[in-house]
Formats: structure tokens, C-alpha cells, sequence
């Protein structure tokens, strides 16, 4: 076991051994190190003033992806290598990225720049194209109040979208070498008994650690942990990072289902959700920015049991079974009986989400996603709508549909569900009773994001939609804004 962290900075290992638990990635930049490039905006994640950039050994080569510093803990960085603005430059020559920001007046007051930068050093190190889709996504997470994005658009294309040449790729096989070295099979804890910051390496040596230690909390990404500490000034005194442990952030593909480990991240399951469905993974395209995407988990999503969370409506409306351990005791569950109450999930003291079994869409089984919130990327959800209906001979037979946003925890419309049974999209007033059943299922609340009476209307007209879609009608009248594209020549066709 040990009692310190290690991370790669500038070229050299640095051992960080007096640190609390919740002290932020952030704060040790800019208090302990000095590197003030980084600044400090909202404090939640949201605006990328606080944008570095994490770099990972995976699959023997390096990953660079950006994270917000306010919300990432110190201790969670342990063997990685950590780029900040300060270290772009090389021999006082400006980074490519920097150069093309300089070039094309991508900065006026200077305080998002940094994290501008390190977004985009991101991308530099990708190796995709860079088209306007792709910088807009990737800069989505990044505020800027006075420049104006269009000449920070312009540097992206100018700099990024070849092979990358600064000296982060030129010393990419030592690099790599150096954070095998670092990924020791050691647990890590500091602190005492009391107050501590741990990291097992093993499912067993957490699970042991959790049963010692009950009270303690889970962390994985610390997308919304990070909040807690950042603002509702909640004191963590225990934390267990769960991003070491061997094989929690594993994806399987199984055949008939996929397979998630719990500290799988949303952008490395990304891909293999999408291929159920493109609307999983338009969805989750929308789960934040690309800096929340890279450290938040699709574990930490379902555990956190938020009614207003992305996934669970989703997989719940494919029918997903979550694992849960306990010491050396393991049980499956359908995910939407984990969800008891509001805050409340059926889990037991020292028992954590270890992963999900997330079912394909069988034959004549077809879905549809949908979020709805106040802006289009980076919000919160008001509603989110998941359909999977199976159909025969043009009849639906089965039925799963459940919502976000709509009860104290994520939920089925049971009976609009049993009112679809022997119903056909083709015809309206086949499917009409369910629609009205939605008001039986929900009792929706009014708050900041949405009145009761909009969630109401909003998931009848969503259902009314997904039937309408799965009838045959065209994407292109009944979306506005969508990745569902029709495929040339397929016309009302496609997707029905």
C-alpha cells in the first residue's frame, strides 16, 4: 500500500504525499505549484476557464483528454500526466495551437483562453479532422464572453487536424513508458482512519475497504461529487476514488448486450451505446461538455440516483440489469428497482455499483431518445424521454418507455406502457389511451427548469413523436436539431 500519489508533470515524476481528500486539482496547480495559467471561473465544471489537459497510457500509446481542474481531485490523478497552459511552449516558441490562436485574435481579455488552449491541445492531439461539427463539440465546454468564437473556430482549423508534432508527440513512447511504470498494482491511502483519501487497485480491496468504511464516499469522476465540496461546502472526510481498480471501467461486447463497468466514462462508452441506437448516442453526446464526458461515468450517473440523470431513463427503457457487490457477495438487479425514492437507491452499507448489463435491441424491437432542455448542449435535462417499443405485423406487442425529470426518481409509464399493448403507430387513435395515461403515471413537480404542466405535455408529445417516427414519418418534420440522418435513397423509410 501506499501513502502517496504520483504524477507526470513537465517531464519529471512528482510524489505528493500530504494532501486532504477533496482538495482539488485545481487549487494544487495554482496554490502549491504556482502554475497560475489555469484560472478559476464557475467552480462546477461548466465554463472551461479551469481547462487541462490528462494524459493516459491506453493500449500502449498516449491519450490526451481535457478535464475541468476545479472538480477533479488531486488524488484521482494519481499516474497520469497532467498539461497545463504553462508547459505548451517549447523553447520560448508558442505551441501551434497558441500560434493560431494569436494569429486569428482568438483572445480579447484572456481569462478563457487558457483553458481555450488546452481544450484544443486536446483536439491537436486527437487526430480527427478538424471540421466545424467537431471543434463546436469540442469547445463546447469552453465559455467565452468577449472574443467571440468564430476566430477561436478559425485558429482550431488552422492548427489542428494533422499529425501532431510538438514535443508531447515526439516524447510519446517515453512518456507512455513512464505511466506503466507508475501504474503499480499498489492501493492507495493517505490519511488516517478518520480522514483519508484512498484508491484500491483491486474490486476485492474495495470492496473490503467499503465494508470498513460504509460512510465513506464513492467517487468516480467527480463530476457531481465535485459539486458537493465546490458548492454546497459539504465535508468529505472519507473518500474512495474508485478510478484505479482493475477492470471496473471494462466494455464488453457480448453479442446480444454490452456489458459496462462501473468507472466506464461516458466518452469511451459512448461508441458502443450509440451502436444500439444513434439516439444513445446523440444523447449522450449532450451529457455535459467534452471535459465532463471524459471524467464522468456512466457507474456514477445510475449511483447517484438523480431523477434528472441522462442515462438511466435510457437504459431502463432497454431493459438494463445493474450489478451490485458487497464484500464478497454479488447481486443483479433491474435497474429501475434500484431506483426507491428520491435520494434513496436500493443499496445497502458497504454495497457499490460494480456494472451494467445493457440489452441490444432484438428483431422487430425499435427505439427512440429524447432530451429536451433549455439550451441544446451542456443543460441540465427538464425531460428526457426513452422508447422501445417491439412491433410484429405492424402491431405493438411490447413496451418500455421511461422518464427523466418527470418523478422523485427516474421511472416507467407503466400504464401507458399496458396501453400501447395491441396498438398501431400507423394509426393515432390506436395509441391515443396512452398519452392520456401519462397523467396517471407522473405527478410532475414545477421548478426552475420546467412547470408541471410543461414536463406533462412535453412526454406526451415526445411519445406521440417516437410513435409517429416509428410509423414512418420522415426525421426531417418531426426534428429540428438531430444526428438522425436518413440515409440516401431510403426516404420515409428509413428508420421506421
Amino acid at each position: 500500500m501506499r501513502d502517496t500519489i504520483r504524477i507526470f508533470r513537465n517531464g519529471r515524476i512528482v510524489e505528493i504525499e500530504d494532501f486532504g481528500p477533496t482538495e482539488t486539482l485545481l487549487d494544487y496547480l495554482r496554490l502549491r505549484e504556482g502554475a497560475v495559467g489555469t484560472k478559476e471561473g464557475c467552480n462546477e465544471g461548466d465554463c472551461g476557464a479551469c481547462t487541462v489537459a490528462v494524459g493516459s497510457a491506453v493500449g500502449g500509446r498516449m491519450v490526451y483528454r481535457p478535464v475541468n481542474a476545479c472538480i477533479q481531485f488531486v488524488g484521482m490523478l494519481d499516474g497520469k500526466e497532467v498539461v497545463t497552459v504553462e508547459d505548451l511552449a517549447e523553447n520560448g516558441v508558442l505551441h501551434p495551437v497558441q500560434a493560431a490562436m494569436v494569429d486569428h485574435h482568438g483572445s480579447q481579455c484572456g481569462f478563457c483562453t487558457p483553458g481555450i488552449v488546452m481544450s484544443l491541445f486536446t483536439l491537436y492531439h486527437a487526430g480527427r479532422p478538424a471540421e466545424h461539427g467537431t471543434i463546436n463539440d469540442w469547445l463546447a465546454g469552453n465559455l467565452c464572453r468577449c472574443t467571440g468564437y468564430r476566430p477561436i473556430t478559425d485558429a482550431a482549423k488552422a492548427s489542428c487536424g494533422g499529425v501532431p508534432a510538438d514535443r508531447f508527440a515526439r516524447e510519446a513512447d517515453a512518456t507512455t513508458g513512464v505511466l506503466e511504470f507508475l501504474s503499480d498494482r499498489q492501493d492507495i491511502f493517505v490519511g488516517d482512519s478518520e480522514r483519508f483519501f484512498a484508491a484500491p487497485r483491486t474490486v476485492d480491496a474495495l470492496a473490503d475497504l467499503y465494508m470498513q468504511h460504509p460512510d465513506a464516499t464513492l467517487v468516480a469522476g467527480a463530476t457531481d461529487v465535485g459539486l458537493w465540496v465546490n458548492k454546497q461546502m459539504r465535508d468529505l472526510p472519507k473518500v474512495i476514488h474508485l478510478g484505479r481498480v482493475l477492470g471496473m471501467s471494462h466494455i464488453e461486447d457480448i453479442g446480444d448486450a454490452v456489458l459496462i463497468g462501473a468507472t466506464a466514462s461516458f466518452e469511451d462508452a459512448l461508441p458502443h451505446l450509440a451502436a444500439i441506437d444513434p439516439d444513445i448516442g446523440e444523447m449522450m453526446r449532450r451529457i455535459g461538455s467534452r471535459q465532463v464526458r471524459s471524467a464522468g461515468t456512466v457507474g456514477g450517473n445510475v449511483a447517484n440516483g438523480s431523477p434528472i440523470g441522462d442515462t438511466p431513463p435510457v437504459l431502463i427503457a432497454l431493459g438494463s440489469t445493474v450489478e451490485l457487490r458487497k464484500g464478497d457477495e454479488s447481486r443483479a438487479l433491474p435497474l429501475e428497482r434500484f431506483f426507491i425514492d428520491y435520494g434513496r437507491q436500493d443499496r445497502e452499507p458497504g454495497e457499490f455499483v460494480a456494472g451494467l448489463m445493457v440489452p441490444k435491441l432484438g428483431p422487430g424491437q425499435q427505439f427512440r431518445a429524447y432530451k429536451i432542455s433549455k439550451r441544446f448542449d451542456q443543460d441540465i435535462s427538464a425531460v428526457l424521454g426513452a422508447f422501445r417499443f417491439t412491433l410484429e405485423n405492424g402491431v405493438i406487442t411490447d413496451a418500455r418507455i421511461a422518464f427523466g425529470g418527470m418523478a422523485a426518481t427516474p421511472k416507467r409509464a407503466v400504464l401507458a406502457e399496458s396501453r400501447l399493448i395491441g396498438a398501431e403507430p400507423v394509426k393515432a387513435a390506436s395509441w391515443a389511451p396512452a398519452l392520456e395515461g401519462l397523467s396517471q403515471d407522473f405527478r410532475p413537480l414545477t421548478d426552475m427548469r420546467a412547470s408541471a404542466h410543461y414536463r406533462l405535455e412535453t412526454a406526451r408529445a415526445l411519445l406521440a413523436k417516437a410513435l409517429v417516427e416509428i410509423a414512418g414519418a420522415p426525421t426531417a418534420t418531426t426534428r429540428v436539431i438531430g444526428r438522425r440522418e436518413t440515409p440516401a435513397g431510403e426516404g420515409e423509410a428509413a428508420h421506421a
